[in-house]
């Protein structure tokens, strides 16, 4: 999303500085046809005038960054065409991914040492994520997320310890180069799923990681404009996807609707909506190039976000980490390395605020390079920077308040809504998954009341008291509002008295045999009545509860079970 953050500034890589070359034509002598005759795309940079705003821009052309007056943006032939009409002054720039210009690798092999300082071939890049299962088929799936038109696909690798069952893991993801011409995190993520599954069962914190979290990492998010020159190279990768749209402006945006960008939903964006859908991520990042920052929510609007604290706090982290790793600049655009998003610029129809505002994750966007193409020796030397601070941010989704929301009678897992009174808005909430009903709430310390609800069930307020770098857990019951008074769910039972002071007697309708007899309060509390002076299987003394509305549950010894109310009186 955020490209550039200072064209002309000096490239700091191993203190060996790279200038940065551009086209000095301007739109007075330059043609549209000729800038267009060789790329689908032009790069592009001027002064912002007035009465032109940003905001104006950004539903016009693809911003790529703004610092002070100054604008980089990219534009397809029809968003140039409108731009020309405001009459601005421009200069074409050299596309960035031809900076610096790399023989892409083929026949890349797993099973050898790997120096990580090259880009793949696309049929490499294939063989890789096919291999990463291949060689661990206990911890990883190779996912086709969609494929596209073009034939290439869109390729993400699961990694846990239980890659094959449904447990109580948080769902994490991490996505990259959804433009295609921001290239540095591509290699990076490889090497992230390479690094994870060769360390498990030998390094603790990996195995850890792959213990405790279900994680998803997709390293080519725009194989389309990556490989726009051919499969065999990256040095004409494009920022946009094959039809000339940046993907990362095409998402449905909670204020500018579900096509701000006036373009259809592209075959990517389609089939990324449906995966995160599908999966209930609760934290992910999507990294960049251009930049050096961690970009976190709002882009859309200038209202913080409901846990600004907690985005400063891990955003934080993740700079505060690189500079730990490298002391000579790296990694300090706008706020030494942390920045919201609106405060940066607008735009709209970003995946990260489409992921936390409709997916009700926590996503950011991660700028790792001032150039988007660095040369291909240089990429270890990022990932010596970046892997510390990729390890840390995927381990904040182990913090916060988590447990299990579940039917306080049949013990079925919920999909519930957690909701904080006066904390919670713009979509903050979050929701337990299925099939575990296993949610996640992460915060900045405080003390929060979590309000778990679900539709014909009684809602549940819990307190809690939460500090960094620890986990809560909270298991949560919610109680069914359906069954009738004196009704059972299965006919197969019935109390009386009820309503009741003393003795309740439990009479069947069928020839099972009690096996055990409980009571529940209305929050899902399990009551002993009466300090469990049960007469017999088929009799209950409630002369001791509180007068209320109370849950009678009857498991058979097959099993099975019925429920009934009681009112004490």
């Amino acid at each position: 999303m955020r490209l550039k953050f200072l064209l002309f500034q000096a490239f700091l890589v191993l203190g060996t500085t790279f200038i940065i070359e551009a086209q000095t034509v301007t739109n007075q002598v330059q043609d549209v046809n000729e800038i267009f005759s060789v790329r689908p795309e032009a790069y592009f940079t001027f002064q912002l005038t007035d009465p032109v705003t940003v905001h104006d821009l950004t539903r016009m052309i693809s911003v790529d960054n703004v610092k002070n007056k100054q604008i980089w943006a990219y534009a397809n032939e029809k968003e140039f065409r409108q731009f020309l009409k405001l009459g601005i002054q421009y200069t074409i720039l050299k596309p960035p991914c031809q900076e610096f210009l790399d023989d892409a690798v083929d026949n890349i092999s797993l099973k050898q040492p790997l120096t990580w300082d090259y880009y793949p071939t696309y049929p490499a890049y294939e063989s890789m994520m096919s291999q990463y299962e291949t060689n661990y088929p206990a911890l990883c799936r190779t996912i086709t997320i969609g494929t596209l038109s073009s034939g290439r696909k869109l390729l993400a690798c699961k990694i846990s310890s239980n890659v094959d069952s449904a447990m109580n893991k948080p769902r994490f993801l991490y996505v990259s180069s959804i433009h295609g011409d921001e290239l540095t995190c591509y290699v990076q993520m490889l090497r992230l799923i390479d690094l994870l599954l060769s360390g498990y069962g030998t390094n603790p914190r990996y195995t850890r990681l792959l213990d405790s979290i279900e994680i998803y990492i997709c390293p080519l998010a725009n194989p389309d404009g990556t490989y726009h020159g051919g499969n065999s190279t990256v040095n004409q990768a494009t920022r946009e996807n094959g039809n000339g749209v940046d993907m990362n402006r095409n998402f449905p945006d909670p204020a500018g609707g579900p096509h701000p960008d006036g373009n259809a939903w592209q075959e990517e964006t389609v089939y990324f909506m449906e995966f995160a859908s599908q999966h209930h991520f609760v934290m992910s990042a999507n990294f960049h190039g251009g930049a050096e920052v961690v970009n976190y929510p709002w882009d859309t609007w200038s209202q913080l976000a409901a846990d600004d604290n907690w985005w400063n706090f891990v955003g934080r982290e993740f700079a505060d980490t690189v500079h730990v790793y490298n002391s000579t600049g790296y990694f300090t655009d706008l706020d030494n390395g942390v920045t919201n998003g609106y405060a940066w610029y607008e735009i709209e129809g970003g995946r990260q605020d489409y992921m936390n505002y409709w997916q009700h994750c926590r996503e950011s966007t991660i700028e790792v390079s001032s150039t988007k193409k660095p040369p291909a020796s240089q990429l270890p030397n990022f990932w010596n920077y970046l892997n510390h601070s990729l390890l840390n941010y995927m381990e904040q989704c182990l913090y916060g308040v988590r447990g299990i929301v579940t039917d306080s009678v049949t013990g079925d897992p919920l999909r519930a809504k957690v909701f904080i009174q006066g904390h919670d808005f713009d979509s903050s909430e979050v929701y337990s998954a299925l099939p575990v009903g296993n949610y996640h709430r992460f915060l900045y310390p405080g003390t929060y009341n979590l309000t778990f609800s679900h539709p014909g069930y009684y809602s549940k307020t819990i307190n809690v008291q939460v500090s960094n770098y620890s986990i809560k857990f909270r298991d949560v019951q919610l109680v069914p509002i359906t069954a009738g008074i004196d009704s059972p769910v299965d006919k197969s039972v019935r109390v009386y008295p009820n309503p009741a002071r003393g003795i309740v007697r439990i009479d069947l309708y069928n020839n099972q045999q009690i096996s055990r007899v409980e009571v529940f309060s209305l929050l899902g509390e399990t009551i002993d009545p009466c300090g469990n002076n049960v007469k017999s299987l088929h009799t209950l003394d409630v002369s001791c509860l509180i007068p209320g509305v109370y849950f009678l549950k009857v498991t058979f010894e097959n099993n099975e079970s019925a429920v009934s109310r009681i009112v004490k009186e």
